[in-house]
């Protein structure tokens, strides 16, 4: 009674009833490919969470100390205050262990989840109008957690992670006209710098994350303003969204997947190691190892700086490194692209109409197919990071590969997107509801179909008589004169 009362004097005074009655019958369209937003959502949030419990015992400073831990192959060492803060908190603080290494899965899980929803909305057209905002914060996103994820796995002065920004430092050198200048802004001064260690976790725990967080809710505002996009099927139009309400349906689905994502978080911390610094060692600059790969996210990039030829072309009077195209042109050219599609298939399509209800593949073929290309040729140069490894495991030379794969990664995406626009064209002609369901007649019969009607001659239309005057009479036929009777 205390609870009511207390509650329904608050709504007197806030008004909220009304506002809280609407959302809770919001209607989700049912499909298990929406939900891929939330499980990033809800890693998101564990990453805070985790990411809190550590900042308690990390202490960001390069200045040495002599590491007195639990660790005993490190005991007396000395080491930066950074790394030895980080291999305490793995041997020495209860449950530290099991925190820091879900929390860097937790990072890897939310970015697989951001761009496998981003894959998504490419290839059911959801970025269209009047969604197009959105598609550019969910690419910001991606461009965020990038920034995210680097700053934190080169936080704690090991070896790897100093390697890392090694690599970071000639990408800002290879930049021409600028780069030596923009080096000495980001590490603040020559390599390794005084001042990049509070700067990357600052910008870590701080400043990337509350733009990622206000990304986020203004993703969410924007699906709640925009309207849910919908797959077609029975009774769904492009003015309603058919689905189960947020209450109790999708409330439960959606509190379920949050406790899925923090129990494998969990799970995946205190069952598989990742990243064990201890092993790696502090930072020393004679001491590179090998082989030794960034996380999955930036992989790609080293994949392309592994495979790109030892060229040096001079542009302008200005000689470009050999590490800018892959490391800068690539990257760069790879998300405008991302920020401009929408732009560019409505350009090419003629299509500005907004949809809310989805594409499948098959419904696009020439989207389908670059899609697959895109997807297949990052896929190359991320198998391409680990060379090495794969060269150790199969006992062909690393050089033997690095050719290989330069010939396949200029043309297996053409294959590839060849074989989706062949595929995605057969199934909408042919009508099959799947793959497994089309046979090659069929395959055939749709193509000829389509064939015909793209080359099929228009007929010209029949004369259409003038209105105006009245219709010729035949020659041997006369005017009949009819007499108006009497009325009844």
């Amino acid at each position: 009674m205390i609870t009511r009362w207390v509650v329904r004097r608050l709504d007197d005074r806030l008004g909220v009833s009304p506002a809280l009655r609407t959302g809770m019958n919001r209607v989700f369209p049912d499909h298990w490919s929406f939900l891929l937003g939330e499980v990033a959502t809800y890693a998101f949030v564990y990453l805070l969470l985790s990411g809190t419990f550590l900042t308690f015992f990390f202490d960001p400073s390069t200045v040495k100390t002599v590491y007195e831990g639990g660790y005993r192959p490190l005991h007396g060492a000395e080491v930066s205050a950074a790394y030895a803060s980080t291999v305490q908190l793995s041997w020495d603080v209860r449950f530290g262990l099991v925190v820091r290494q879900s929390h860097h899965w937790a990072a890897l899980l939310f970015a697989g989840a951001v761009v496998v929803h981003l894959a998504r909305v490419f290839f059911t057209g959801a970025f269209r109008r009047p969604r197009g905002v959105n598609w550019a914060v969910g690419v910001t996103l991606l461009l965020f957690t990038v920034v995210a994820g680097f700053t934190g796995y080169s936080l704690p002065d090991d070896l790897l992670s100093a390697m890392g920004l090694h690599v970071a430092n000639s990408v800002l050198l290879s930049i021409p006209v600028i780069g030596t200048w923009l080096a000495f802004l980001v590490f603040g001064g020559e390599f390794p710098g005084a001042a990049i260690s509070q700067r990357m976790y600052i910008a870590h725990v701080l400043l990337v994350p509350g733009l990622m967080a206000a990304l986020i809710v203004l993703h969410g505002w924007l699906v709640v303003r925009r309207r849910h996009g919908q797959f077609p099927g029975l009774g769904r139009t492009e003015t309603n969204v058919v689905g189960p309400r947020l209450w109790p349906a999708r409330a439960v689905r959606s509190l379920g997947i949050l406790f899925a994502v923090i129990a494998l978080c969990l799970l995946l911390g205190g069952l598989v190691q990742i990243n064990p610094v201890w092993l790696w060692g502090p930072y020393e600059p004679g001491a590179a190892l090998g082989p030794a790969q960034p996380d999955w996210y930036l992989g790609w990039v080293d994949g392309a700086l592994r495979l790109y030829p030892g060229w040096e072309p001079i542009l302008f009077g200005y000689r470009l490194p050999n590490m800018f195209v892959p490391s800068v042109l690539l990257p760069g050219g790879t998300f405008l692209a991302l920020y401009l599609w929408p732009v560019l298939e409505r350009l090419w399509t003629h299509d500005r109409r907004p949809h809310h209800l989805l594409d499948r593949p098959r419904d696009h073929p020439v989207r389908t197919g670059i899609g697959v290309m895109a997807l297949t040729f990052y896929a190359l140069l991320l198998t391409s990071w680990s060379l090495d490894v794969i060269s150790r495991y199969t006992g062909i030379p690393v050089f033997t590969l690095v050719g290989v794969f330069r010939v396949g990664v200029l043309t297996v995406p053409l294959l590839t997107g060849a074989i989706a626009l062949v595929l995605a064209r057969g199934l909408r002609d042919s009508g099959a509801d799947r793959l497994s369901e089309m046979s090659w007649s069929g395959l055939r019969a749709g193509w000829r179909r389509r064939r015909e009607e793209d080359t099929e001659v228009p007929t010209e239309p029949a004369p259409v008589a003038d209105l105006e005057q009245p219709p010729a009479m035949p020659e041997d036929l006369e005017p009949v004169r009819v007499e108006p009777g009497p009325v009844p």
